[in-house]
């Protein structure tokens, strides 16, 4: 009984995102179960650590976690229901990604994403500043982070001249400028406001439209 309940408060998996803030490309969430036996040192909130930190500890997660899971939102569904839900969304991607079913959610923030309609059975809770403070959370903030500056460094070659891998889509000096200097694209979320400046009227129309869930017709 006692080894049963020692188990189980092991498959504790703690949630964190990247990627809420910028003007491009998809968020990313990640879920992690770590392994009591089996300690990683140096965890701590992604965003304190050096890019160089992230890459050493990211594939030490990976090996030592008992699970872990990657979720993400991509362009169009942060447009149509805004970048909160589709943060959300990806922490139950991630979530349902996860190879071990865990016992207990821990997501960093003040608000959980709709879990209750899982196919796994959990409690959950949401804590403020747990990526500071929670080691499966840390672990969690570190494997979105890299993840997603893998990808955006993998689609800058796609989308070239907006230094994507540089700044992985936030909203830098050198960032606005290239969108002063040519369209949006594809990977730009059209629903943040320095995007729909750039637009071209055309443009803004069609992003207003796909924000409203409607669809041009054909007369």
């Amino acid at each position: 009984m006692v080894r049963a309940a020692l188990r189980d408060l092991a498959r504790v998996a703690g949630v964190d995102e990247a990627g809420r803030g910028p003007l491009a490309g998809p968020v990313v969430a990640a879920a992690v179960i770590l392994d009591r036996r089996r300690r990683i040192r140096g965890l701590a909130d992604s965003k304190v650590l050096s890019p160089a930190e992230r890459a050493r500890l990211a594939p030490i997660i990976r090996r030592r976690a008992l699970a872990f899971g990657i979720g993400w939102a991509d362009r169009d569904e942060i447009d149509s229901i805004n970048i909160f839900q589709a943060t959300m969304l990806a922490m139950r991607r991630a979530l349902l990604a996860l190879p071990v079913t865990p016992t207990h959610v821990r997501v960093d923030g003040n608000r959980c994403p709709q879990l209750s309609d899982l196919p796994f059975a959990c409690s959950f809770e949401a804590i403020v500043g747990g990526d500071a403070r929670i080691a499966a959370i840390s672990a969690a903030s570190i494997l979105a982070k890299t993840c997603r500056d893998a990808m955006m460094q993998a689609l800058d070659s796609c989308y070239p001249g907006f230094e994507l891998g540089t700044h992985k889509g936030y909203c830098t000096r050198a960032h606005l400028q290239a969108l002063q200097g040519r369209a949006p694209s594809p990977l730009h979320r059209r629903s943040f406001s320095p995007v729909r400046c750039c637009l071209s009227d055309e443009e803004d129309d069609e992003a207003l439209l796909r924000l409203l869930g409607l669809e041009e017709q054909e007369v």
